[in-house]
């Protein structure tokens, strides 16, 4: 013990030393930065000084980089305009997107979700137009990072249309089934026939038959009924027609039919009997095609008509010198009723005395200056001409309007491939 200090029962009695103030109840208070312990036979320790400064506030870790998966791919080309371009976003959202033509122009309009993590572009693509998208993403922490890429749209050349009959607007007879032309073969029926969609005011349903890759005919079971109305619904814009060859157009047209105007020819007696509205209205004698050149049976529908048309023999293969080769005539009041060259009009003077006689034709419904006129004036595309006990087969769908002599079992049946 050190010289001028003593004990007293537990009590250490003496002076401040080094800084250290001995306080009654054994306490010790330390002030300074040292303590003298070995004065007092103890261990010494040193007090750490205060920071001067607060302890630095440790940085945020990265974000993991946004992931984006867009379609279409970059410097993709034939891209279906139909195809709405999309971007999907997974850690992290999409702060903002554009796409427009790469040569300038409007932009395309565009929704991003409620979520900022899908964009996709809601307005049409043109066709044989280069695209520029570009888009900025931002990560966890705010961070952003923009890029771009470009594509092409399906070049003119693989552009597919198609043309109706009987056109938008006109009025027609009960008889005409629609008629579909394309531009290019379709080879995807099944989709094409989707997007077409054919509803009447009158309930009836119909189906399609492919008369060749490029053309489709449409009909109801039975007849159209009179005075009803027709919508062809064709939303064909983007519709793969196969082959690479791509729908350009989305089109509604209608038309409607008048009463029903039928004329039946009867090669029993050689008479045309006409019906107007079921009800028998005019009788006229006619001839028909010859046993070499018999007229065919069923349904006809008019085609077109002509107030005089030529009329060439070389029309049916027939040339100078044959048995049947005849000399260009010019007929009359012609109303078309095969693409063969059927026809329904005033027969040559040679033929006027047979009429309700014999036949002489070389498949033609021959008749009368007047009843030729009165078939020319009351009788209109659409309309029908049904022909009766000629002994010759059926008019074929494809030969003109022959559709009506398919048995409809045979028609909804058709294979779309």
């Amino acid at each position: 013990m050190a010289k001028g200090t003593k004990r007293r029962k537990g009590w250490i009695v003496g002076s401040v030393v080094a800084g250290v103030v001995v306080l009654g109840g054994g306490a010790a208070v330390v002030t300074a930065s040292s303590w003298a312990g070995e004065d007092f036979g103890l261990p010494s320790f040193t007090a750490s000084s205060p920071s001067s400064s607060p302890s630095a506030t440790p940085s945020r870790p990265p974000a993991p980089e946004p992931v984006a998966v867009v379609t279409p791919e970059a410097d993709a080309v034939e891209v279906n305009p139909a195809a709405a371009p999309v971007i999907t976003v997974q850690k992290g959202t999409i702060e903002s997107a554009k796409l427009a033509p790469s040569a300038g122009g409007e932009p395309v309009p565009g929704e991003l979700s409620a979520g900022g993590t899908v964009w996709t572009a809601t307005g049409k693509l043109a066709f044989n137009t280069p695209y520029k998208l570009t888009y900025t993403l931002a990560d966890a922490n705010g961070e952003t990072s923009t890029k771009t890429r470009q594509f092409t749209t399906v070049a003119t050349a693989n552009e597919a249309n198609a043309v109706m009959y009987p056109a938008s607007g006109s009025t027609v007879g009960t008889g005409q089934p629609i008629e579909l032309s394309f531009s290019e073969p379709v080879l995807n029926k099944p989709a094409v026939e989707a997007a077409i969609t054919v509803t009447s005011t009158s309930g009836q349903v119909g189906a399609f038959y492919w008369i060749s890759d490029t053309k489709v005919r449409y009909r109801p079971e039975t007849f159209w009924a009179p005075n009803s109305s027709v919508t062809v619904d064709m939303q064909l814009f983007g519709v793969d027609f196969g082959n690479g060859m791509i729908g350009n157009f989305n089109e509604t047209a209608s038309f409607t039919t008048h009463n029903t105007r039928l004329a039946v020819v009867d090669n029993a007696d050689k008479m045309m009997r006409v019906y107007i509205d079921g009800v028998l209205t005019r009788t006229f004698p006619v001839t028909l095609g010859t046993e070499d050149w018999p007229s065919t049976i069923g349904y006809h529908v008019i085609m077109d008509q002509h107030e005089t048309i030529p009329f060439k023999a070389e029309s049916l293969g027939l040339k100078p010198g044959d048995e049947a080769y005849y000399e260009p005539v010019t007929a009359k009041n012609a109303s078309r009723i095969s693409n063969g060259g059927a026809f329904i009009h005033e027969a040559l003077p040679s033929a006027q005395p047979v009429l309700g006689k014999s036949n002489v034709s070389h498949g033609c419904i021959g008749m009368s200056p007047e009843g030729a006129k009165y078939m020319y004036d009351n009788f209109d595309a659409g309309d029908i001409v049904q022909v009766l006990n000629t002994g010759y087969g059926p008019m074929y769908v494809y030969d003109g309007f022959g559709d009506w002599n398919l048995p409809w079992a045979e028609w909804i049946s058709q294979p779309k491939q």
